[in-house]
Order: structure tokens, then sequence, then C-alpha cells
């Protein structure tokens, strides 16, 4: 799917609309908020949420001129600033407007780029506008590489001829937003190499301090102040660094707001399972399949990139094993299990496919760390719990911990995984029940022949 296409009105399962109205409303207000940035974890969604936001705007603020730059993909070109003027010399209409713009940012792109960005200039100009390529080629013969190289990073270090392309640049891009601003929105930052994430930085608070011109950082800043460490020590304190390039910045929530509050991962999931032709019958969007895969996400943290490869793997299981893989809330659960030990926890995997069950990974990979004593009269076991209670059963080694303190609780355990599976075409006797976990790895291993 282009996601580069997606709307709100398309897709909203987060309810994140009214944050990006809410980041539209700071972007084309008189408050200094650039660059602005919109942060989360690698895989939760900052992408689809950037195009959403842009594809909004476009609808409501028609007079804002609006970029879309990947940083990632860019990180090969070595030069921030060619990749910015690349995409913004594309608002410029072609033919004489876009020559005259580009003659007044030449001497920046003679005097201000590394040595080796002259054949990149080149390349670039010869693929996206070929009316002024020529002209740079001519331009660029008439500097000689040693004026060139000795330029390196002149931009930046305020050398006198660089002080004075730098003003012709900015002269330019004043003139370009002065009726319609300019929103340029930069991607996958946090993805980029180090050293190129920090020159962007610098070069949008260097170059682009321009009026009605303004940027949108699209990243991790956990990773964004990795970069800073990596590229100035890590006795530099990164969070201060990046204050001082940053002019607002938020967090994607993690919540979908409801009544009662949702994670934004269960949502997801939900979302999966229900549009999944595959497992359009599983109801594993129901009930208790959704509490223990609730708490699965909440105890690994999964993210929403992570989610999407979980139920791609339920996909598949459901295309390889039939009808029935998924029949009633027991097996389901176990099977969750070890489809998710499968696609996360490579370690346990190998050791269920030899028949080891490391009792006390796995009931904490649950998210449970000891027997909750279930007795007549008191509340019963999450699902979780439960689950937790068989894993410990049927562990290689004997867990302290999930020892039951009467055969009364023993009982009630084995009443509840007994009637978990009473819908079913067979029962699963004590010591064997992981045994449908191990079912599900060996299937999407291939192992069932």
């Amino acid at each position: 799917m282009d996601i580069s296409t997606l709307t709100f009105d398309q897709r909203d399962e987060f309810n994140r609309r009214a944050i990006a109205e809410k980041t539209i409303s700071l972007l084309t207000s008189d408050i200094e908020v650039s660059p602005l940035i919109i942060d989360g974890d690698w895989g939760t969604g900052k992408s689809e949420f950037c195009h959403k936001l842009i594809n909004l705007m476009k609808v409501s603020h028609t007079e804002h001129q609006l970029i879309y730059v990947d940083a990632y993909k860019a990180d090969n070109v070595d030069e921030p600033l060619l990749t910015l003027l690349a995409e913004i010399m594309k608002l410029v209409p072609k033919g004489l407007q876009q020559k005259s713009f580009f003659k007044k940012i030449l001497p920046t792109l003679k005097f201000g780029l590394k040595a080796g960005a002259k054949g990149a200039v080149g390349h670039l100009l010869k693929q996206d506008f070929a009316d002024v390529a020529d002209d740079f080629d001519k331009e660029i013969k008439q500097v000689s590489d040693k004026i060139i190289d000795s330029s390196v990073e002149s931009l930046l270090k305020g050398h006198v001829e660089a002080s004075k392309n730098l003003q012709a640049l900015q002269s330019a891009l004043t003139e370009l937003a002065k009726e319609n601003p300019i929103t340029i929105f930069v991607d996958e930052l946090d993805r980029c190499r180090p050293d190129y994430a920090v020159a962007i930085l610098e070069t949008i608070k260097h170059v682009f301090d321009v009026v009605n011109v303004q940027f949108v950082l699209v990243t991790n800043s956990t990773q964004l102040r990795a970069s800073i460490n990596h590229c100035y020590g890590s006795e530099v304190n990164s969070q201060r660094y990046l204050d001082k390039f940053i002019g607002f910045s938020f967090v994607l929530p993690e919540v979908v707001q409801s009544q009662y509050g949702k994670l934004v991962a269960i949502a997801h999931y939900v979302n999966l399972i229900r549009s999944s032709k595959a497992l359009k019958t599983s109801k594993l969007d129901q009930g208790g399949n959704v509490k223990f895969i609730e708490d699965l996400i909440q105890v690994n943290n999964w993210s929403l990139r992570e989610i999407e490869t979980f139920v791609k793997h339920l996909e598949i299981y459901q295309v390889l094993t039939g009808s029935y893989a998924f029949e009633n809330l027991g097996n389901n659960i176990l099977t969750l299990l070890g489809v998710a030990i499968f696609c996360f926890n490579p370690e346990q995997k190998r050791k269920l496919t030899k028949g080891v069950v490391d009792g006390k990974s796995l009931t904490s990979f649950i998210g449970c760390y000891e027997l909750y004593q279930w007795e007549n009269g008191t509340k019963g076991p999450t699902i979780n719990e439960t689950i937790a209670a068989v894993i410990a059963n049927e562990s290689s080694d004997k867990i302290q911990e999930f020892e039951p303190n009467s055969e009364t609780v023993a009982a009630n355990y084995e009443e509840r995984f007994q009637g978990a599976f009473k819908d079913g075409h067979f029962s699963i006797d004590t010591g064997e029940r992981l045994s449908i976990s191990r079912e599900a790895i060996n299937t999407l291993s291939f192992a069932n022949g």
C-alpha cells in the first residue's frame, strides 16, 4: 500500500486526526514552532501519520507549499543542503522562473558544497531540472577544484564568501515563500547515518532560518540523541544540544482516546484481525484472545510493525493448517503463544522444538512471575495466569514460585483449562498442552512434513 496517499477519512483507527489538526493549527499560527518534532519509537506509525497530516493540510490550507523528504533514502547523497534545495526547486515553475531561482542559489552550490557533491548536483539537475543543467555545467567549470575543495564546510563555518552565498540563498527562499509559506516534512531521520542526521539538523538551523519556511522532523528523539553523541562524544549533553535546534516537540500517544482508553497497539491488532480475509472467522479479536495479546504487547513492548509481523504469521498459520486452526479459547491461546515465540523469541523457539520447556522464561514472556493461588470463593485467574500455570506444570525445571499451595488450587486450574477446550474437537491431557504451541512453531518452520 502506498501510504503517501492515505487520509484520515480512509483510516484513523488510532484517533489521530485530532492530533493532526492541532499540529496544523500550530504550523499555521504566528508562533515559532519550527523545527517541530513528531516523536515516537520505531514502528509506531509516524510515517503514516506524517503523510495523513500532509494530505489533510493540503485540503485545509491550500496556500501552503508542502514538501516531503525521506531522509533515509537521501543520505547516500551525503549533502543535506543539496537534498533540501532539490525538493524546494520543484516548487518553482519551470522555465525562466526556475532558471532565475537557480542563479540565485548557484553560488551556494558552487562554494558551499563538498567537492564530491559537484557530480551529485550535475546528476540531479540532469534528472529533474533539464532547463538549468547546462547552466550549472558552465558555471561549475569556472570554479577550480582547488577553490571548491578549500571551501568544504565553509557554509557552516562562517567564511566571508559563504556568508555572502548564504544571504543570497536566504533571500531567494524568502521571495519564494513570501506569498505561500513552505513547510518541509523530513521523515525517517532516526534511520539515517548519525553524521547525516546531525548534518540535517545543523543545515536547517544555519541555512533555513527564513521567514515562512519551517520544518517538521518525524523521528525517534532517543535515536537522534544517540546520533549526536556518536558525532560529538558521550560527554556531550545530547538533549541540551538538541534543544538548541528544536522549536516544539510532541510524542505520538500510545493510547487511543476513548472512554476507557486503549493501547494503540491493541487497536492496531484488533483492526488487522478484523480486516484479514484469512482470519475473519478466527474470533482472535474477541474476549480472552485479545486480553492475552494485550498482556503480551505490554510486557514485551511490541511496536506496530511487530504487531503487523505477528498478524501476518497468524495468517500464514491459518493458511497452512486449514479451517480448524482456531477453534476454541484454549487452542487459540496456546497457538497465539507459539506464533509469538516463533516471531520474537528465537531462544525459546529453539528450546521448544527440542522438547525443552524453559518455564521461567516463558512465564516471564507472558508477564507472570508467580502462581496466583486460586482458592474457592476468590476471584479467578486471568487467562495469562492460567496459561502460566500450564507452562509451569510442563516446565523441564520445577519453578518454586508456581507451586500450588493446595490440591484445591491445582484442581481449580485444571478445571479452568479443561473448560477452555469445551467447544473443541479434542482435549489435551496434562503434560501435553504446550504441544499446541510447539505445533504452531513447527508449522511455521515447515517442520511438520
